[in-house]
């Protein structure tokens, strides 16, 4: 699991304090607090772990419990949703200014503000609105710049709203028990959000997770009557999130489906929201489990365990990078929880240890760049690692297959990858490969005997190091670690013996007996086309006639070697011998596959040996 967050207990209600959290908001230094009680507290929290404390309590704030909290910063006001009705403070003194009188059985609210262009004269000002939900009824006030309009918009939906979330400057996303609806409030057009399985309002049977009953299917009753409560979030770049139940859907800012797949929940979740760049999901108090998912690969890479919790409040999200990193909080009915965020190169890190490249590459591209220290390095580091990890398992699986008397598919795997031609050639006997062979010739069986297997160590870490591109040698050092994902190369990193070649050959044979006779004769045929594409390539960096390593402008490639030109060179010793002439090391393979070639030429074509001779060669 990632550690992209950790939850610091800031506020806790001591146990002779018979009152309950309800509600919170955070700004700045400031924490606000409403009670079941009608209190309002307001605390001020430094960045200094535990430094926090009480700087005043409202104690008639309102006469029932504070429900929901809220502020408009541009008009200088507090917003407030206690006994059925929405209020509006000044955010300074707490003082009730006005209690909106048309906000009778208001069940809910939601606020925005947005740098907005005005129509007639061009010139952006902040508008800020106020939506509340009235039963049926979507009520909406706006402030030009600080001062608040005398218009009240009003809009009715075919039913009772329960949630309210802005998708833009003009748009809100209503969910009702029967899906959600988009509404433009400055046309008051109401579309249905319609998505698979009829997530808003679909007609006709479609499939999916949503079982195709039309726009009944999320709105079904659960057990005991309960409704699921339709929840939103917006995201990055213009997306939000639905969900009901265990169902989600991706959709645009207008309402329009994404091609998402849904979030594989279990549980549902209780509420949701966006700290960037993550999902985050509370569920039910009884479960009391934060979970911190990646919103590309809907992957869960976290869970925190957080008692009772039953709330989140998030910063709010106008301004890109303004409260990146800056985590959010979660509160119970007892407790205030300050969830802190690392910092984005650490999770990076901490995803590669663990052979994660996948989640880190997508993490890295979602981050912007001022976030990480040099982003495209990282990005290229994980790529590498990640195209290493391939590698393995391709070369892992090409020599199961050998193993399992199926050269040609193993031969073609090997040319794919574009496999070290030492790698290859070692797993046929010494008529063709000569001292490089690691099968014992004594007794014609695949295994060989102890005194071979410590003889040929070095050989087999040798041809470890060739799988690995010089340019991220010194990076693999570094990553040795295995996880789940990197599960399929952990043969190669046991302490056992079992990343030897000999134990990877003797792991998985399906047919007993030597690679004699016919057999041979097959396995060798499959080898002439390896060898072949081996010396294509390798005309594209050696002179066939000279001798020579051709100068980067002829063979097209730039000074740094390529993994195609690091795949061929016998493997180094050490990294400093990696560095030293690589003419002659090219060389060496050239005469390595040469000789093998022909070798193999006389075994299983021998017509074809005579014309590899009057081609400029390398045959030892």
């Amino acid at each position: 699991m990632l550690s992209a967050f950790t939850a610091q207990p800031i506020v806790e209600l001591r146990q002779r304090d018979k009152s309950k959290i309800e509600s919170i908001l955070a700004f700045g230094d400031r924490l606000l607090v409403g009670l079941n009680t009608g209190s309002l507290r307001i605390y001020q929290v430094n960045e200094t772990p535990g430094d926090i404390g009480l700087l005043r309590e409202v104690e008639k704030f309102s006469t029932r419990a504070i429900e929901q909290l809220a502020r408009i910063k541009e008009a200088n006001v507090l917003i407030s949703l206690s006994n059925y009705y929405v209020s509006i403070h000044d955010l300074q003194t707490y003082t009730l200014q006005e209690q909106l009188t048309r906000t009778k059985n208001a069940s809910t609210f939601a606020v925005t503000s947005n740098i907005v262009k005005d129509p007639a004269t061009g010139i952006p000002e902040i508008i800020s609105r106020l939506a509340v939900a009235v039963k049926r009824r979507l009520l909406l006030w706006s402030w030009h710049q600080s001062e608040l309009s005398s218009e009240t918009t009003e809009i009715t939906l075919a039913e009772a709203i329960r949630t309210l979330t802005w998708a833009s400057a003009t748009k809100i996303i209503c969910g009702m028990n029967s899906g959600y609806v988009i509404v433009d409030v400055i046309s008051q057009v109401v579309e249905d959000i319609v998505g698979p399985g009829a997530i808003g309002g679909a007609t006709g049977n479609q499939g999916g997770r949503f079982g195709g009953m039309g726009s009944a299917s999320m709105g079904y009753m659960g057990l005991g009557g309960y409704i699921p409560k339709p929840l939103a979030t917006k995201l990055a770049d213009g997306e939000i999130l639905l969900a009901k139940d265990i169902n989600s859907l991706f959709i645009t800012s207008e309402g329009k489906p994404m091609e998402k797949r849904q979030i594989p929940w279990q549980p549902a979740p209780d509420a949701i929201g966006y700290s960037y760049p993550y999902i985050i999901t509370l569920q039910a108090p009884s479960k009391g489990m934060l979970e911190v998912r990646n919103p590309d690969t809907l992957s869960l890479l976290q869970s925190i365990p957080l008692p009772n919790a039953s709330q989140l409040h998030f910063p709010p999200p106008n301004i890109s990078l303004a409260h990146a990193g800056k985590g959010f909080h979660v509160a119970s009915e007892r407790c205030v929880w300050r969830m802190g965020a690392t910092d984005y190169d650490s999770q990076i890190d901490e995803l590669v240890a663990k052979g994660r490249y996948d989640e880190s590459l997508s993490i890295l591209n979602m981050l912007e760049d001022a976030l990480l220290h040099n982003k495209t390095e990282r990005v290229q580091q994980v790529e590498a690692l990640k195209s290493k990890l391939y590698f393995d398992q391709q070369i892992e699986q090409a020599q199961s297959l050998f193993n399992q008397r199926r050269y040609r598919a193993a031969i073609d795997i090997f040319i794919a990858v574009e496999a070290p031609p030492e790698r290859v050639i070692k797993l046929y006997p010494k008529a063709i490969a000569g001292d490089l062979s690691i099968i014992e010739e004594k007794n014609g069986d695949v295994e060989t005997d102890g005194d071979e297997t410590n003889g040929s160590t070095n050989s087999d870490s040798d041809s470890k190091e060739s799988l690995k591109p010089a340019a991220v040698k010194n990076l693999l050092r570094n990553h040795q670690k295995s996880s789940s994902d990197t599960a399929s190369i952990r043969s190669f990193g046991k302490p056992d013996n079992s990343d030897n070649d000999n134990a990877s050959i003797k792991a998985v044979p399906v047919e007993d007996g030597p690679l004699e006779g016919k057999d041979l004769i097959t396995a060798a045929i499959e080898l002439n086309s390896f060898l072949v594409n081996a010396r294509t390539r390798m005309k594209k960096f050696l002179d066939s006639e000279t001798g020579k390593i051709l100068p980067p402008k002829e063979n097209g490639h730039s000074g740094t070697p390529e993994p195609t030109f690091e795949s061929l060179l016998i493997a180094p010793e050490s990294e400093a011998e990696a560095e030293k002439d690589r003419e002659q090391k090219l060389l060496e393979t050239a005469k390595l596959v040469d000789t093998t070639l022909f070798r193999s030429y006389m075994l299983s074509m021998p017509s074809l040996a005579g014309p590899l001779f009057r081609l400029p060669n390398f045959c030892d």
